[in-house]
C-alpha cells in the first residue's frame, strides 16, 4: 500500500471462510485505486496503532503484511470484524448490516452523487459495465430529482 501516492492496491483477497490470502477472481479484480484524503489519514493511522502492536508484542509478532491484524500481526476473525461492525453501526445510528452491504452501499452513494458508471464499476473490480449496473445502480429518489434538475438546465439553454 502506497500511502504517500494516494493509492491502494488490491492483489489478493481472503478466502471464504479462512484466514488466508487468496488470489482475486479475476486479473481485473487486481487493481490500484486512488485513495480519498480520509481513507489515506484512516489508513496512516491505522499504520500508527499497528507499529505500537508491533513493537509491544515483540518477538511474538507475526509480519503477514495485513493492514488490520490481532495485537500480534495474525489476521482477525471474521465474526470480530462483524461484531464491531455492528456495534460502529449502532453508534452512528445506522441499522444493522452484513459487511458485503458496505460494497453496496459505496457502488450506492457514488452513482447517487453522480459518479460515472464506469468508474464504479472499475473500482469495485468488475469485468464489465453491466454487471455493476445490474447489481448496483437502482434509481434512488436523489437521483431521479438530480434527473429532472438537469432536464432542467438542458432545457434552458435551448430556449
Amino acid at each position: 500500500m502506497d500511502l504517500d501516492a494516494g493509492y491502494l492496491q488490491v492483489r489478493h483477497t481472503l478466502q471464504e471462510g479462512a484466514r488466508v490470502l487468496a488470489e482475486t477472481k479475476t486479473e481485473r479484480s487486481k487493481r490500484t485505486l486512488p485513495l480519498s484524503l480520509s481513507a489515506s489519514s484512516a489508513l496512516r493511522e491505522q499504520r500508527r496503532r499497528q507499529l505500537e502492536a508491533r513493537l509491544a508484542a515483540g518477538r511474538r509478532w507475526h509480519d503477514a503484511d495485513y493492514v488490520f491484524t490481532t495485537a500480534f500481526g495474525t489476521p482477525l476473525d471474521g465474526r470480530n470484524v462483524t461484531h464491531e461492525l455492528q456495534a460502529a453501526l449502532q453508534r452512528a445510528g445506522l441499522p444493522r448490516q452484513r459487511f458485503h452491504d458496505l460494497r453496496h452501499a459505496y457502488a450506492t452513494l457514488m452513482l447517487e452523487d453522480g459518479e460515472d458508471l464506469a468508474v464504479v464499476s472499475r473500482s469495485l473490480g468488475h469485468s464489465n459495465l453491466s454487471t455493476t449496473a445490474d447489481t448496483y445502480a437502482h434509481i434512488t429518489p436523489a437521483m431521479q430529482t438530480r434527473s429532472a434538475a438537469r432536464m432542467d438546465r438542458i432545457l434552458a439553454k435551448t430556449s
